[in-house]
């Protein structure tokens, strides 16, 4: 009998699809109902919608004129700039001419606030996607005390929850309103009750097949591979710079891809798409590529790539590629619509981040199913056949 066929199975716990917390540490009950006077308008980021920490969602549940809307940047951008606001309206974004909303005359406050909801590197994306937003006056908040989210790391400790900086800022705007307190107490017993949470000890043999070979593999490559998809992207050329000139320039180069290839490993199903490029296509750099101009004939703009690889994806996908540059391709396009595994960040015995992929398989005599000619199918190949020795090599059971 099989080591996988005597582990206990384990299931998933209740879950409350209100705080998205399990239904054992649900604290929905603890959320205060706030008659706030001012529009809150959240604008949230896609990757912040099923976080378990979101503090959003408990600001919406709690206030009776509050919005929320979570998209990806595109799409939020459509919908905000159909949306009717009030005259009085401003967003709630730090910067120069930022106004302080404790030093506001109540004829000054707004009627309505927009909260955008995300990490900082989210909420400058979301501003920078979002023209509307950039045409809005601006107001900020001067927090006295370091901020109370210490489940989840901030820029430094003066940086406030989505939760607290809506609280300080009703605060200020509407200083009678009750029950905003209350609101900051449900919020710390969810943190609370976060840093007094420790993993059971009964669960520690059922999470043995994880740490089979390696700590850090992730569970979709070991039980999950019809969720993979591995792919490899070929960056526009960029500028070459020496060491001393790159430390002098403030603004870095964002690359963005030319081509982009994937396949699901399961399936085997393909996206192959070549990309337009505004630096150009020099035949020495193509010929780095294995590519040629004639490649590039039914290229498509990054609009269209960005539409055509979002169709592609299935919501339980995950995009697996071997260097991180090439999930920031991604990133610099706004194209990253699934989780990102990054497979040269795994560790395993035979195999460390300093090896070359192709040294690895190598060592380990594994061979890649080449289908093309270009320097993008090796590659995505070799990703590919890493995936796959994971899966069926470090993580088969011992019977």
């Amino acid at each position: 009998m099989s080591a996988s066929e005597t582990r206990p199975q384990t299931n998933t716990a209740p879950r409350c699809y209100r705080c998205f917390r399990p239904e054992k540490a649900c604290f929905c009950d603890s959320i205060p109902a706030v008659d706030n006077r001012t529009k809150v308008l959240i604008l949230q980021h896609r990757r912040e919608r099923f976080h378990p920490f979101n503090t959003a969602r408990i600001v919406n549940q709690a206030l009776s004129r509050c919005d929320l809307i979570s998209e990806h940047n595109l799409d939020l951008n459509r919908r905000f700039e159909t949306m009717s606001l009030s005259q009085s309206v401003g967003v709630l974004y730090p910067g120069k001419e930022a106004k302080l909303l404790s030093e506001l005359s109540p004829a000054a406050r707004p009627e309505q606030l927009i909260v955008i909801d995300g990490t900082w590197h989210h909420a400058k994306t979301l501003m920078r996607d979002i023209p509307r937003l950039q045409t809005l006056p601006r107001y900020r908040l001067a927090p006295e005390t370091p901020g109370r989210y210490r489940i989840r790391r901030e820029p430094n400790e003066h940086a406030l929850s989505t939760l607290e900086a809506t609280v300080s800022a009703l605060k200020a705007i509407e200083p009678d309103t009750d029950g905003l307190d209350r609101l900051l107490d449900a919020f710390e017993r969810m943190v609370d009750d976060q840093l007094n949470h420790t993993p059971s000890a009964k669960h520690w043999r059922a999470n043995q097949s994880r740490r089979r070979g390696s700590p850090n593999v992730p569970r979709v490559l070991t039980r999950e591979l019809q969720n993979v998809v591995v792919a490899y992207g070929e960056q526009e050329k960029g500028e070459r710079l020496d060491r001393g000139a790159r430390r002098g320039v403030r603004n870095r180069f964002r690359a963005k891809p030319i081509s982009w290839t994937a396949e699901r490993l399961v399936s085997g199903e393909r996206f192959e798409c070549m990309i337009q490029s505004d630096s150009g296509l020099e035949h020495d750099f193509l010929k780095r590529l294995q590519l040629t101009e004639n490649h590039f004939a039914d290229a498509v703009s990054i609009d269209t790539f960005r539409e055509q690889w979002r169709a592609f994806l299935r919501p339980s996908d995950h995009v697996a590629v071997y260097h991180p540059n090439t999930a920031k391709l991604l990133r610099n396009v706004d194209a990253e619509f699934s989780d990102t595994l990054i497979l040269k960040s795994i560790h395993i015995k035979s195999h460390t981040p300093s090896d070359s992929l192709e040294s690895f398989l190598n060592s380990q005599a594994i061979v890649s199913r080449v289908e093309g000619n270009s320097r993008a199918s090796l590659r995505l190949a070799n990703a590919i056949a890493f995936a796959r020795h994971l899966n069926e090599h470090e993580f088969t059971p011992q019977t």
